[in-house]
């Protein structure tokens, strides 16, 4: 479990994160959404230890990561795929895979293979360099080079961004079937309300740093007022 208590974050004068709090179960989807500027991001990458909090605690299990590196919180099992791809474009599909196993010990190639059969675009496509591949197939192989290192926790920061609705639909079900089969914590940070609310089970929504509400994804989902003035989804 993850356990995120009264964490803050400033950049100089301004506060980015505001005392927030909540957990993220194990085998479960907890989404965090807001609008642009809500802090959504701030908070992803302070749990994996690339921004340090100026108050709070997060931690994992019975441990604190406030206080550890970045590698160490990685080798703890935490996994961060950042807003916008982040793939090696020079490097083929291949060598991505391999390159996020490579502080792995042992033979990781079951591993990378699981991955093709997991993303079977990305089997075809191996030897080609990532610059190659479509938004979606690049998503994919960020995506599958987080999962390759076999992580027990998943930091996901808009994964559907600039997607076509059939490509988000199909990578919102891989994560969810990956949830539940891997027993991962994922937090998931997206500007697609309704496709995270369809797949988590709790939903955080934070406005200007701050939780506005933190409850089932089901009741957030069912809450027209915050539905209409924090998420911005139009009635259907």
């Amino acid at each position: 479990m993850i356990t995120v208590t009264d964490l803050s974050v400033s950049y100089g004068a301004v506060q980015a994160v505001k005392n927030v709090s909540f957990a993220a179960e194990p085998g479960t989807i907890t989404a965090v959404l807001g609008a642009n500027g809500a802090g959504k991001t701030t908070l992803l990458r302070t749990i994996s230890g690339l921004v340090r909090p100026t108050g709070g605690s997060v931690r994992l299990g019975d441990r604190e990561l406030t206080t550890m590196s970045v590698e160490d919180i990685t080798m703890s099992g935490i996994a961060h795929v950042p807003e916008g791809r982040g793939v090696i474009a020079e490097f083929t599909v291949d060598e991505n895979l391999r390159l996020g196993a490579l502080w792995r010990k042992g033979d990781n190639r079951p591993a990378i293979e699981s991955m093709y059969e997991l993303f079977p675009p990305l089997a075809s496509r191996r030897k080609q360099h990532a610059s190659n591949l479509s938004g979606g197939e690049r998503q994919m192989l960020a995506l599958a080079r987080s999962l390759v290192a076999r992580p027990t926790v998943l930091l996901l920061d808009e994964p559907s961004l600039g997607l076509a609705p059939l490509v988000t639909q199909g990578l919102m079900a891989t994560v969810r079937d990956l949830t539940l089969r891997d027993e991962l914590t994922v937090i998931l940070v997206e500007q697609n309300a309704r496709g995270a609310l369809s797949i988590a089970k709790h939903a955080v929504v934070l406005y200007l740093g701050s939780v506005v509400v933190s409850d089932t994804a089901e009741a957030v989902s069912a809450d027209k007022d915050l539905r209409h003035y924090y998420l911005g989804m139009a009635e259907q």
